[in-house]
């Protein structure tokens, strides 16, 4: 049986030793995308299959995966979910936030559990005061990519040496943005760097590919974790818990595996 706190620090110690790894994070809504249900975030609507319901989101959050026209991505999605690599962390939706028939369902598509299979929320919930007062640390001594909305404000990131800006349903609409990282990658020679991501669904293709070919850097899917130092939306209950000292209890969440 996996640990919370274990899987949390597992990964914290390669930041801190510079080893270098990749973490890409198949949330709900990857989840969804996976089992070929229509999803959309848009103006606090969430739509999941043929259920409407009220949602937090807000307009840098919105996408939209159809699946009459999106097989595309999905594919690329399955290829990066199903992907096994020294290295190259897979972190799912936990039985205790999607259920316990969704998480078998993940395992199932796995094969079975692995080494490399961790969290979703991994950075969130009850690890998130030590993402941030363990973690996001080690990143002002690191040379940082910040990949982000083009809306993102990252003046008060002073370690970003580099930023990649994607826009409105990047999973469908920005591939392009991932040649340009490689090119990039390639003509300056990069080496060690940390990229991070905020960057929603297109953030599992990118990790996928990138770390493919050039594993001789760190891919980090940070999701939401540092909205609101960047000027993104805070609607997400763990922020508001630990930004807002709002009530709540994800922050003291510890899933379960």
């Amino acid at each position: 049986m996996k640990d919370f706190r274990q899987d949390f620090l597992k990964l914290l110690n390669k930041l801190k030793t510079g080893e270098n790894f990749a973490f890409s994070r198949f949330s709900d809504g990857e989840l969804f995308i996976l089992q070929n249900l229509e999803l959309k975030l848009d103006d606090n609507i969430i739509k999941i299959g043929n259920n409407l319901t009220a949602g937090p989101y807000k307009s840098a959050d919105f996408k939209h995966f159809d699946p009459n026209k999106h097989q595309e991505f999905r594919n690329k999605l399955i290829d990066s979910f199903l992907h096994v690599q020294q290295n190259y962390y897979r972190g799912i939706s936990c039985r205790c936030c999607v259920g316990q028939e969704n998480f078998d369902w993940q395992l199932e598509q796995l094969g079975g559990d692995h080494e490399t299979l961790t969290w979703a929320n991994l950075w969130v919930n009850g690890n998130y005061p030590l993402f941030i007062n363990n973690v996001l640390p080690i990143f002002y001594n690191r040379k940082i990519v910040f990949v982000c909305n083009e809306n993102a404000d990252l003046s008060r990131l002073p370690f970003v040496v580099k930023d990649f800006r994607i826009g409105y349903n990047a999973m469908v609409n920005d591939w392009n943005v991932i040649d340009d990282i490689m090119t990039w990658i390639d003509e300056n020679n990069i080496n060690n760097h940390v990229f991070l991501f905020s960057a929603s669904s297109f953030t599992n293709i990118a990790i996928f590919d990138l770390y493919r070919k050039f594993d001789n850097n760190t891919y980090i899917d940070i999701g939401t974790t540092l909205a609101p130092m960047i000027g993104m939306p805070t609607e997400r209950s763990y922020l508001q818990a630990f930004w807002n000292y709002q009530q709540n209890q994800d922050i003291q969440k510890i899933c379960v595996w």
